[in-house]
């Protein structure tokens, strides 16, 4: 799958969003991936996480993990595509991530941590660190668009179906902040 085919899924979809956004990440951006407007047609979230799922079959993985919401559509799909249990990990009161609803992470068990985008990974790093903290062993971390700009590290292989460089912005020196455009945050 080409990335112009991916971009055009997210266009046909008007999932990839133009204007004045938040990210999760505290930066800025002029065009945010509202993921969900793509996974709400199944066959797109099936072609999408089964090209995703392709490029991750030899990771030895034996479960998926994703950080809820955002990837917890994905990992099931990436999970399904590769045959593997997927679990989930959720915000607790605190707003942290955690391990829920009895989900086990065996000693040793390869994990395949799975997200939508990232830009600094953030959610990702807890997911990584909740799978760690059990014992297992993440062996890569797969998302549907890498937005980091090769900023990230998580000691494991990133694979990303779409990557991409988007110009973000600290708050500070934001030029839509500056030109008085109001800021979206679409994902919450």
């Amino acid at each position: 799958m080409t990335d112009q085919t991916v971009l055009q899924i997210f266009r046909d979809t008007s999932a990839l969003l133009e204007g004045h956004f938040l990210l999760r990440s505290g930066l800025h951006s002029r065009q945010y991936f509202q993921c969900a407007l793509v996974l709400q047609y199944p066959r797109h979230a099936e072609t999408l996480c089964s090209a995703l799922a392709g490029k991750l079959k030899e990771t030895g993985a034996m479960v998926v993990i994703s950080p809820a919401m955002g990837g917890l559509f994905i990992g099931h799909e990436v999970g399904r595509a590769l045959g593997l249990r997927h679990i989930f990990a959720e915000k607790n009161a605190a707003g942290t991530l955690e391990l829920r609803r009895n989900f086990k992470i065996a000693p040793g068990e390869k994990v395949l941590v799975v997200e939508d985008v990232i830009t600094k990974g953030g959610r990702v790093q807890e997911t990584i660190d909740i799978v760690r903290k059990n014992g297992g062993n993440v062996v890569a971390v797969g998302v549907l668009v890498d937005r980091s700009e090769g900023n990230v590290n998580f000691g494991a292989p990133l694979v990303s179906l779409l990557k991409l460089q988007i110009e973000t912005f600290a708050q500070a020196s934001c030029p839509l902040c500056q030109a008085g455009q109001p800021v979206v945050k679409p994902g919450s």
